[in-house]
Order: structure tokens, then C-alpha cells, then sequence
């Protein structure tokens, strides 16, 4: 049904103004008690089997919405009606911004990607931050937040803007997100070199344990899958090095050659410069995960994202040594149903499996072809 419904209207729609009328569909519904429930009763039933505990937090299961859909914290207890798992908001910038001139989003139907150019469009650290704390929990869910640098802010001055941002967001966010990754931002790679990163995650984990006295709030970065190899493996050492929680691989690509697009060449390059997500973007995303659960195992937590699709790529992940597993452009194809699509087909892939749990079940690929080349 949604497949008729997305050829016969989404399709026809500027991409953008598809996403703000389903955004808007989906807050609505949230707001009106006896619907919700209804909604959530049919799309997010629990599996108990796919419970877990990441980052310190107990969750439903693994599979949680990407930043980027949920830009300014207005829809979380929307997605987790959906089923999510866990909703990671932003990316947020320290001043409000509206982002890069439109048209600005973009759809390879052919290839079940997007490309975006949308330049952290944003209300702002500080209007973020009173939304949150004004958000009365319709749903228990585990909320991260996504930050990343103004883009008038010059990258000299990247530290304090993000700092700004962790003062104002920590104390309502269950995990943290430092977004290094974007391309469309410019000079934001940049801050990826380890020189420049060490310096701005110890600051930010600084403001974090200034900000919030009566817990640690778990600390993660976004890294791109144009990382050269070695420089996967230097942010991996980087981040067992300063204690962060988390690595979260891979964002958006810049790449364009090599993926295998069934998309028109002229079309793609008249769509012009921005960031490619979607199933062309499997591939890289998963070496970057597997590399760097080869690199740090189990000290800290691994979350995969870059076209997910299905519950095969979520299970994928997981044995790759993803503890938890992120998805958004599929959600564009896919519909509302897609997180119980993806619970059901996990639940049973696990039921079939040798693992009791999920736990038991992240990294187990990777362990075993380790073994095998040893």
C-alpha cells in the first residue's frame, strides 16, 4: 500500500516538502492519545528477545532512527510510535541556522538513496534545548543528540561552538553526538584530522561532566566513509585513547564513482554536490564498521548506519560488531511499517541463531573470521 501511495504522491513531490507533510503527519498523529496508542500497538510491538543495553542505557532493541530526520527534537515520541528503538535528534548547531539554499534534497529512486545538501538546518542550540526540557514523555525512549559546528563560525573557533552546544543540550540528552562528518558544511571534514579532534572531544566530554553532575553522558562521534583506512584506524585508537563511549560509521558519502548507481550519470551530476545516503552506500559503511571493531572490539560501542534496508543488513551489522544499528533514507522508501518489518525479521534471525541474545550475537562474524585468519 505505501508503495502505491509514495508512486502515486511522494514521487511527485519536491523531496523536501514530502518530508515536512510526513513530519507533520506523524506529529499529528502522536498528539491525539487513543491514535497513538493504536499506531504504536500495531507498528512497534516489543520483542523482549531484542532488548539490550548499550551505552549504559537499556533499550527495546537496536534499531533506532539516524540524526537528520528529527532536526529540531518535534517528533521523538512520533518516531518511537513508529517503532524506533531510539531516536537520535539534530544535527544541532550552537547558533539557529536555516541551511543551504533550496532545492536542497534529492531522490535517486533507481537507487534507493538520497542526496542532500541541507547544510544543518536548525533552531539553534538554546531553542532545542527548551524544547526538550518541555517534552512531556509520551513514550520511554532513548533520545541522543547530534551537534555540529555553525557554519558562520570559523574553524578556529569550532571548539567553542561545540562546547556551547554540550552546555546547552547535555543535561537532556541519554548520548551525546559530536558530527565531524558532514560534507556539506564547509571545513567540517577538517575537524576529523586527529590533531584537530583531540582537542574538540575533550573539550566537549569537559563541558559534558561540567554541565551534568548527577550522571556521565555517554560521548560519541560521526566519521565519515571517506576516511582513508588509516585514518579510520586513527580515529579508532583516538577513541579509546580520550574514553569515548562511542563511534558512530558511517554518515553520508561524497563519493559518487565506484557505487554502482543506476541512476543516469547526467542526472546525478546535475543534482550537483551534497552528501549520498541510501543502499549505495551499504558496502563502505559495513568495512568501515567491520575495520573498526577489528581495531577496538569490544571496548566501546560501535553503531552502524549507511543503507540499512532490512533486517538482513540490521543482523549484518550486529555480527559485525554494531551494538546498535541506525536507518533513515530506507524509511523514505519504505514507509511506516518498516521498524516492525525490521523487529520481526530481527527477532527471528536471532530465534534461529546460536546467540540468546543480542549481546552475545555483536561482533560474532568478526570473531570468527579473526580466528580463521589467525
Amino acid at each position: 500500500m505505501y508503495r502505491l501511495f509514495f508512486d502515486l504522491i511522494f514521487k511527485r513531490m519536491d523531496p523536501e516538502k514530502a518530508h515536512h507533510l510526513a513530519f507533520a503527519w506523524i506529529r499529528g498523529v502522536a498528539r491525539v492519545p487513543v491514535l497513538r496508542t493504536f499506531v504504536a500497538a500495531v507498528l512497534a510491538p516489543r520483542h523482549k528477545a531484542l532488548r539490550i543495553e548499550a551505552l549504559g542505557l537499556r533499550m527495546h532493541g537496536p534499531f533506532g532512527l539516524a540524526a537528520g530526520f528529527d532536526k529540531n527534537a518535534a517528533a521523538v515520541d512520533g518516531m518511537t510510535m513508529l517503532g524506533f528503538d531510539h531516536v537520535e535528534i539534530g544535527t544541532v548547531t550552537a547558533q539557529p541556522q536555516p541551511g543551504n539554499p533550496k532545492k536542497r534534497l534529492f531522490r535517486l529512486v533507481a537507487d534507493r538513496a538520497l542526496v542532500n545538501r541541507m547544510g544543518f538546518n536548525n533552531d539553534g542550540s538554546a531553542a532545542v534545548a527548551q524544547r526538550l526540557a518541555a517534552r512531556k514523555e509520551v513514550f520511554r525512549t532513548t533520545v541522543g543528540v547530534n551537534i555540529g559546528k555553525t557554519k558562520v563560525v570559523p574553524e578556529e573557533e569550532a571548539v567553542a561552538d561545540y562546547v556551547a552546544s554540550t552546555e546547552r543540550l547535555a543535561a537532556h540528552a541519554d548520548y551525546l553526538v559530536v558530527n565531524v562528518s558532514s560534507p556539506n558544511t564547509p571545513g567540517l571534514r577538517n575537524l576529523q584530522a586527529t590533531e584537530a579532534l583531540r582537542p574538540l572531544l575533550a573539550a566537549v566530554r569537559e563541558a559534558a561532566d561540567r554541565t551534568v553532575t548527577d550522571r556521565r553522558v555517554p560521548l560519541l562521534v560521526k566519521i565519515a566513509p571517506d576516511l582513508a583506512d588509516e585514518d579510520v584506524d586513527a580515529v579508532a585508537d583516538l577513541a579509546v585513547e580520550l574514553g569515548l563511549d562511542g563511534v558512530i560509521a558511517t554518515n553520508t558519502t561524497i563519493a559518487r564513482e565506484g557505487l554502482g548507481l543506476k541512476t543516469p550519470q547526467r542526472t546525478v551530476e546535475a543534482i550537483g554536490a551534497g552528501g549520498l545516503s541510501g543502499a549505495p552506500l551499504k558496502a563502505r559503511s559495513l568495512e568501515v564498521l567491520s575495520r573498526l571493531y577489528a581495531r577496538v572490539g569490544d571496548r566501546i560501542t560501535l553503531v552502524g548506519v549507511g543503507g540499512v534496508e532490512s533486517a538482513d543488513d540490521v543482523w549484518e551489522r550486529i555480527l559485525a560488531g554494531a551494538t546498535l544499528v541506525q536507518g533513515y533514507s530506507a524509511f523514505v522508501y519504505e514507509g511506516p511499517f518498516w521498524c516492525r518489518r525490521i523487529h520481526d525479521g530481527l527477532a527471528e534471525r536471532l530465534a534461529a541463531s546460536p546467540y540468546a541474545t543480542l549481546a552475545e550475537a555483536v561482533g560474532a562474524a568478526a570473531r570468527e573470521t579473526s580466528g580463521q585468519a589467525a
